[in-house]
């Protein structure tokens, strides 16, 4: 009966496929995790600190909608030095409520948004929730921006686009000048451009590059789940135009209400921190897992993030992501984050004897599968 009061919008609303391999590897004994894209360093310790601090002076009831000032005015002040007069800041519950923040905020019922496959899992399921209509960009093989393609796919009805560089799940770090051409080209059709960088910390050979760089009217999401390894603290960030900046904080009023009260106090805390090291320590990582594979897997570049999306040796991929469950390893299907089903998602997010592990295990299998 109760099936009946079920909203028409979840019909095209799944489980994650990447949820679904967290049920399977918690009945799993042990497993070689090279799935979750969770930061394996803590909290550093000042930051759980200044949390507990926060807590036990009672700041724990709820924050202001837009954001703590003190932390407000930290983010400001590195927004400023982009050189934008009209951007300011919000804090958001996570970066993915600030995700649903923006679409619902813009994207009306028909309105198309443009995305790159390979994508986030979330992308297509919150452009629908919206009420849009995701429009999906071929990047294989390489994940490149194809600038033509793009403006090939831009109709009367295209609102915006929406990217992501360092990317989940290829880990591939666009270069400047892709980043430029789409910056031009949202602003030349006077359009949206929400710029997922929560992996900027990450970028192992050249500097981030923002598309807020290159057109004043950009979206930014960020947040402190990766770089400072509070996944569950839900605290994000936003900057953009002031004006959409408002209408997202109304829209936050009526949804997540606000960011939680003493982890946004000591995310101050965090701004503070020099996160090189562990950047660098991820850098030692992706090359690890890069020498132990190039001789059997192809592999295109990734320049960031903590991720790999190798293309599968043999397939079908369910075939090739089971015998590897069967041996132990849980590793991500690709098709969860595209329309093909020709690669898959490693995580290096984790120690480096379970990396080994997992070098060891897939070269098994690519050996077999000759």
């Amino acid at each position: 009966m109760v099936e009946g009061w079920i909203a028409d919008r979840m019909a095209g609303i799944d489980s994650s496929g990447i949820r679904k391999v967290f049920d399977l590897a918690a009945k799993m004994s042990n497993p070689v995790n090279l799935s979750i894209g969770q930061p394996d360093f803590d909290v550093p310790e000042s930051v759980r600190e200044a949390a507990i601090e926060a807590i036990q002076s009672r700041k724990n009831g709820y924050a202001l909608t837009q954001g703590m000032p003190q932390l407000r005015e930290k983010l400001q002040a590195r927004v400023d030095k982009i050189g934008h007069e009209d951007r300011s800041v919000f804090v958001t519950s996570g970066t993915s409520g600030a995700l649903q923040l923006s679409l619902m905020a813009l994207v009306n019922p028909g309105d198309e948004v443009i995305f790159f496959d390979p994508y986030f899992v979330m992308y297509p399921a919150l452009v629908r929730l919206a009420g849009g209509v995701p429009v999906i960009i071929d990047t294989y093989p390489d994940f490149k921006i194809p600038i033509e393609k793009v403006e090939a796919a831009i109709t009367p009805k295209t609102k915006a686009i929406l990217f992501n560089s360092p990317a989940n799940p290829t880990g591939v770090v666009n270069s400047k000048e892709e980043i430029k051409a789409l910056a031009e080209l949202a602003q030349k059709h006077n359009l949206a451009l929400i710029s997922d960088e929560i992996y900027s910390t990450f970028c192992y050979e050249d500097n981030f590059a923002s598309p807020a760089d290159y057109y004043p009217q950009t979206i930014v999401i960020d947040g402190f789940s990766k770089s400072y390894g509070m996944t569950g603290w839900r605290v994000g960030w936003m900057h953009g135009p002031k004006a959409l900046m408002e209408a997202m904080i109304r829209l936050q009023q009526y949804s997540f209400v606000c960011a939680p009260h003493p982890f946004q106090l000591a995310a101050v805390t965090a701004l503070d921190i020099d996160q090189s090291k562990e950047v660098d320590n991820y850098r030692k990582k992706r090359d690890m897992i890069l020498d132990g594979l190039k001789d059997h897997y192809e592999i295109p570049h990734p320049g960031g993030a903590f991720y790999i999306f190798p293309k599968l040796p043999w397939g079908p991929g369910e075939k090739f992501i089971k015998t590897a469950i069967d041996n132990n390893l849980l590793i991500i299907p690709g098709s969860i984050f595209s329309n093909k089903d020709t690669n898959f998602r490693i995580s290096y997010a984790a120690s480096d004897e379970t990396i080994q592990k997992g070098i060891d295990i897939l070269v098994k299998l690519a050996k077999e599968g000759k």
